[in-house]
């Protein structure tokens, strides 16, 4: 029995139709596949966007947090310098009519040329600069400022960090670039909290 169409036998397509049709089907099948794939392997431009917009907010809102507790922390080395300070004065003034005036000098024993309490004029980091200023029999101060160039000269509420002895008393200074003048001077002070 043959029919209309040519090429068909017994009524069924011929073996090769059949083929490209199946073909087809896995052509597309395939194609949309990989077309999926293709939409999960990556983000798109609105998605990066998203991020770095997000990335840029938490990194403008956490990085100056950051810097001012480094900055904070690093306040450490002042006042361990300025400690070293007060404490090297005070073994100077057990043997001397006053407080020394000269803080990098070595020390000598011998009178009349004592010389000074044999510290260094900068931290051990090199963040601060250290002086000695005022000294008499009865105090001194001796003050810390952060070296210009170096992180801590960003420090906007304690750049100069000072200690003032006075008698008995002890007063604290910490301030941006102030002139460490008597008003300067508290028995406590933000800088130096404890």
């Amino acid at each position: 029995m043959t029919s209309g169409r040519v090429g068909a036998t017994n009524g069924k397509w011929p073996a090769h139709a059949h083929d490209g049709l199946t073909h087809n089907r896995a052509v597309n099948k395939s194609s949309r596949a990989l077309s999926y794939r293709r939409n999960l392997a990556g983000f798109t431009l609105i998605e990066v966007m998203i991020v770095v917009v997000v990335l840029t907010l938490l990194a403008a809102v956490a990085l100056p947090s950051f810097l001012d507790s480094l900055r904070k922390s690093r306040r450490a080395e002042a006042f361990t310098a300025l400690s070293a300070a007060q404490l090297a004065q005070e073994r100077w003034r057990s043997s001397n009519a006053q407080y020394s005036d000269n803080l990098t000098a070595a020390p000598n024993a011998t009178p009349p040329d004592p010389r000074g309490l044999g510290l260094s004029a900068t931290t051990t980091g090199g963040l601060y600069s250290v002086a000695i200023t005022g000294t008499s029999a009865t105090g001194y101060t001796v003050s810390a400022v952060a070296v210009e160039g170096k992180s801590q000269a960003a420090d906007s509420a304690c750049r100069t960090l000072a200690v003032r002895v006075t008698g008995a008393q002890i007063t604290y200074a910490g301030c941006n670039g102030c002139s460490l003048v008597a008003t300067d001077f508290a028995a406590t002070n933000v800088c130096w909290s404890r």
